[in-house]
């Protein structure tokens, strides 16, 4: 079915080029849009983000699928989030090797111990997808992450549907043009920020996008901040060193930062051991936890987002505590579990297995950000310089998915314009708002292609690898 797609793929060259031109600038007409590298803090310098000639064959069934279990994994999240004897065990292993999960924890237990301030809880979720392809042909959703903090490309991917619509329409292809679906996840993460920011009930206080020094990917976030500001809520950009030097709690536990009341954090910072440069760092993430403010996400909805969870809820058993006699939930949810994620407890044999034939596996440490995750000879270099210490439990290992590779162009700033072997991940956005112990919101928000040629094993959009793309339903 893919072959019979890849129209592009007989196509004459000079038309290639042509609609290469057409598809930049509908683009930067529709503000698929990144700041240049060299100025990633200037608004002087921007580009298209890098992005497919045309969009990528995907089997109607795995899409409805993924959006079809996406409500499950939200309320997955919120309950591990409320369950602190399952974080203290699933993550028990791991604070005693991985530095930054610990400090993390040690803030979840701080906050534990004070009792949580706020019991309004934003989440959103970004669960993310590769289509297993057996020897048989056949294909099967199945899940690489969920992401719990900093989920983005949800403003971008709402703007690039137009824009292959465009491409096809231009080559002619105007039936394929119609299966683009409409997408709009920066709407749908802003109505449950929206949602938030209400229930917490102040019109002077503020949505504080917590953000990095350095922006490229800022008008993924800024489509957001627009939705927001057209329901007239407020929001301002900071960043750590800001809630630093000028964040303060009051009696009541209200969170200011440069004066301003602060209703939501949206972490879009905060992720990963480098965003914590200093211990004022570590102290001003602290009181942001404190605060009644809402946070998305709070720490503990953090921590469930971490691989060592994920490994954890694939043991047999596991999912039936969060969904007790709800047994077609959890096939829903164990139905797109990716092999074994083979843990400590299942000792050298794992090791062994993994050493025999390491391109059947992916060795992942604690981190997110993307371009993190081992592969092939360095999965061996890895687990035999770990050999007989707990280092080794500082990672887990996931089988390998195996996605059949489609061809496409991926149109970069001066990138050559040349096909590819491209392989693609499908994230599909949730957004659930909970209030006490009533979920007043809980949704699929919507959905995220991204395609990067075959030669690349890891990494996202903003590590520079992989490219935004639109499923083309088959």
């Amino acid at each position: 079915v893919y072959q019979k797609l890849n129209y592009y793929i007989t196509m004459d060259r000079a038309l290639i080029a042509d609609l290469a031109e057409v598809a930049k600038d509908e683009a930067l007409l529709q503000g698929v849009l990144m700041r240049i590298q060299e100025a990633s803090n200037s608004s002087e310098l921007v580009t298209y983000a890098p992005f497919t000639l045309f969009p990528t064959p995907v089997p109607k069934a795995v899409f409805l699928q993924a959006l079809a279990v996406q409500t499950h994994y939200n309320t997955l999240v919120d309950r591990i989030s409320q369950d602190p004897d399952f974080l203290q065990e699933a993550l028990a292993s791991t604070i005693e090797v991985d530095d930054f999960t610990a400090r993390l924890f040690r803030i979840h237990q701080q906050i534990l111990k004070e009792g949580r301030a706020q019991s309004i809880v934003l989440g959103l979720n970004r669960s993310d997808y590769m289509l297993d392809q057996a020897k048989d042909g056949s294909v099967s959703l199945k899940q690489v992450e969920i992401n719990t903090i900093a989920a983005s490309f949800g403003g971008l991917s709402s703007r690039t549907a137009d824009v292959h619509r465009h491409v096809l329409k231009v080559a002619g292809k105007l039936e394929e043009s119609r299966r683009i679906l409409d997408n709009d996840p920066a709407s749908g993460l802003a109505r449950a920020v929206a949602k938030a920011w209400e229930l917490y009930g102040s019109h002077r206080a503020a949505v504080m996008f917590l953000v990095e020094e350095s922006q490229r990917n800022i008008f993924d976030q800024r489509y957001i901040e627009s939705h927001l500001w057209k329901r007239n809520i407020p929001t301002i950009r900071k960043r750590f060193d800001n809630v630093s030097k000028t964040g303060s709690l009051d009696q009541d536990k209200k969170l200011f930062v440069d004066g301003r009341e602060v209703a939501v954090v949206y972490f879009r910072n905060g992720y990963m051991p480098q965003n914590y440069v200093s211990e004022q760092t570590w102290d001003a993430r602290l009181l942001m936890e404190r605060s009644v403010a809402v946070k998305c996400p709070d720490i503990s909805t953090h921590l469930a987002g971490t691989k060592k969870v994920q490994q954890v809820l694939a043991r047999p058993g596991v999912l039936e505590r969060f969904f007790p006699d709800q047994p077609g939930v959890v096939e829903q949810i164990r139905a797109t579990f990716a092999g074994p994620l083979h843990s400590r407890h299942e000792g050298d044999k794992t090791v062994a297995m993994a050493l025999a034939a390491p391109d059947q596996f992916v060795l992942k440490p604690q981190r997110e950000g993307g371009g993190n995750n081992i592969y092939g000879a360095e999965i061996c270099r890895v687990l035999q310089a770990a050999e007989g210490s707990s280092e080794r439990t500082a990672y887990i290992l996931m089988d390998k998915i195996q996605p059949a590779a489609v061809q496409n162009y991926l149109l970069r700033r001066d990138g050559p314009l040349e096909i590819s072997n491209c392989l693609s991940e499908l994230g599909v956005f949730g957004t659930y708002v909970r209030h006490g112990k009533d979920m007043v919101m809980n949704e699929c928000a919507g959905h995220l292609l991204r395609t990067k040629s075959s030669e690349h094993s890891d990494g996202g959009v903003a590590a520079g690898v992989a490219v935004l793309d639109n499923p083309l339903l088959v």
